[in-house]
């Protein structure tokens, strides 16, 4: 927890003016029986009308500087907590931004947006109630047992006789609970994983009409939660029955004892009275602590699960400034005997894998399904880190740029159409900060979707759903497309971006971007794109099995030649 805490730091004064009014609602709850028992034996008993008009205002004076400072400690305690919560929830997202790809596939989706949420909350709780009653508690019981032994010591014996028995039951309880309640953000995680599958497949759910198959299996999942659930609770539940049944025996004993000395002379009734006012205030403390622990419980379970993320040294990309040259060697790219594996995995997904690409040439991969396309293009942005080899651009190993200005001159179009809630222009213009109308414009045009956004109602102000939602597969991937182009980029990276295009839609696309200069790394599986490229990358089972312009390829590679042979038979059976 000590990770997560640390930041309250800037917060710390406020914090303390919190506390500091917090002590004075405590102070004031300690000193109001003593005047009452003054009140009670000196004014009552005494038939003293000035002794009790006197303490009474000095009572409720007491009183409203309690209920004043209960106000605004209440206004502190929210100020520090929440803007705790805001620092702490920024840090997580930043650190989970600048986690590699193989570190972020360590954790599920469902279980960062847990601890964005739900952890982030729970600490938030236990921090604002700190600041407002959970200290106070425990200083209250303790607080309370002391003025007690001040007030009558004989008496106050009775209510110490359980506190050793009520320490040990605490902490036996605290354990478990931290343990039960971690299982139970565990069981969260799994419930917010099975809800987030099931909405982003919904169209499928319904298309195989598994609605019902989908429900049980929320059903199932929900179901553990409720479980885990009610059994950390449970355990929780046991702390209030216990607690008071100590205190209750602890406070008859004081009771029957204190009266009897009070019939026999040797104490007062405003004695009595005071004893059993601390020993009800203590009676009631006690009784929030069911409440204190189970939140403390879910509080350090959360905790540990955020430090998790916020400790994590290794697998974090490094944006640290370097500077960068500009495409002018004879190769832009080269790979050299590249091999890659996924992280926790034996299979070699590429292995010695080697070519170049001049500056402003345009590179085809192909390959089946699982060669290991994908895989080679996502290593040169260092979304992941060759296990072998190495790769260079402009004559320079990668590893040598700043990940900020290596990326800052890549243009991505992901295989899966990624959009962003918002407006086309936004969508577009997300691909370069500070972009013009015309800009977006150019690079809609180019993406052969201007027109497309021209004829909706609201033009480029068209919202778009969320993950493009209303839009069709073609439209999206020209605005993934149009996003790319906006950065004008030395390197162009399209993975098999342009597959749910036409094939006027598609030539019309390669014509208006001829002219550019970037260098293109293009994913696909159509013969008619990879012969407009200067050369051809084949994979098959993560080697690559062929490498150069489409003429010499379709004369000494038998796999090229088989899949040109089986596309020419395709659209003739198509015809």
């Amino acid at each position: 927890m000590k990770t997560v805490f640390s930041f309250v730091k800037p917060y710390k004064w406020i914090a303390l003016i919190a506390l500091c009014l917090m002590f004075v609602e405590l102070v004031v709850e300690l000193i109001q029986p003593l005047i009452i028992a003054k009140i009670i034996d000196d004014g009552i008993i005494a038939k003293d009308v000035g002794t009790i008009g006197y303490w009474g205002i000095i009572l409720v004076i007491l009183a409203f500087s309690a209920f004043a400072s209960g106000i605004i400690n209440s206004f502190f305690s929210s100020h520090a907590a929440q803007s705790f919560a805001f620092d702490l929830r920024n840090a997580l997202f930043s650190k989970i931004q600048s986690f590699t790809m193989a570190t972020y596939l360590r954790f599920p989706t469902s279980g960062l947006i847990t601890r964005l949420t739900s952890d982030v909350q729970q600490v938030q709780s236990v921090l604002f109630m700190s600041l407002r009653i959970m200290i106070r508690a425990p200083l209250s019981a303790v607080g309370s047992l002391v003025m007690t032994f001040i007030v009558n010591p004989k008496m106050a014996m009775f209510l110490l006789i359980g506190t050793p028995i009520l320490i040990v039951f605490l902490t036996i309880v605290v354990k478990k609970g931290v343990r039960l309640f971690s299982e139970v953000q565990r069981r969260l995680d799994r419930v917010n994983r099975v809800l987030q599958e099931n909405l982003q497949a919904i169209r499928l759910v319904k298309a195989y009409m598994r609605g019902k198959h989908e429900s049980n299996r929320f059903q199932e999942v929900s179901s553990n939660l409720q479980l885990d659930t009610m059994k950390a609770l449970r355990i929780m539940e046991l702390i209030q029955p216990v607690l008071l049944f100590v205190m209750n025996i602890s406070l008859l004993a004081a009771l029957w004892f204190g009266s009897m000395d009070v019939r026999n002379g040797e104490g007062q009734v405003g004695e009595l009275v005071a004893v059993v006012n601390y020993a009800l205030r203590m009676t009631g403390s006690f009784s929030m602590f069911a409440f204190i622990i189970n939140a403390i419980s879910r509080a350090k379970a959360s905790s540990e699960r955020m430090e998790e993320i916020l400790l994590i040294e290794k697998g974090t990309e490094d944006f640290s400034e370097r500077p960068l040259e500009s495409l002018s060697n004879n190769e832009a790219i080269r790979f050299e005997h590249v091999s890659f594996q996924y992280p926790n995995t034996k299979k070699t997904v590429l292995q010695d894998i080697s070519f170049s690409v001049a500056p402003g040439e345009k590179l085809a991969i192909m390959g089946a399904t699982g060669a290991g396309k994908s895989t080679l293009l996502n290593l040169l942005p260092r979304f992941y880190e060759p296990a072998q080899g190495a790769i260079f651009i402009n004559g320079r190993n990668i590893r040598d740029w700043s990940l900020n200005e290596l990326r800052a001159f890549i243009g991505y179009v992901p295989q899966s159409s990624m959009l962003f809630t918002g407006s086309i222009y936004e969508n577009v213009s997300w691909g370069k900060k500070g972009a013009s109308v015309e800009e977006v414009e150019l690079a809609a045009t180019n993406a052969q979707i201007h027109q497309t956004v021209e004829n909706f109602p609201k033009g480029y102000e068209t919202r778009v759903g969320q993950k493009g939602v209303n839009l069709s597969g073609g439209q999206k991937q020209r605005l993934s497309i149009a996003r790319a182009l906006i950065r004008d980029s030395s390197i162009l990276i399209l993975d098999d971006s342009t597959s749910a295009l036409d094939v006027k839609t598609e030539t019309a696309f390669w014509d208006a971007i001829e002219g550019e200069q970037a260098t293109m790394l293009v994913v696909t599986q159509k013969i008619r794109t990879a012969k407009g490229a200067d050369r051809i990358l084949l994979l098959e089972e993560g080697r690559a099995i062929g490498y150069g312009t489409h003429k010499e390829l379709l004369t000494t590679n038998a796999r090229y030649k088989q899949i040109v042979m089986s596309q020419q038979e395709q659209e003739g059976e198509a015809r």
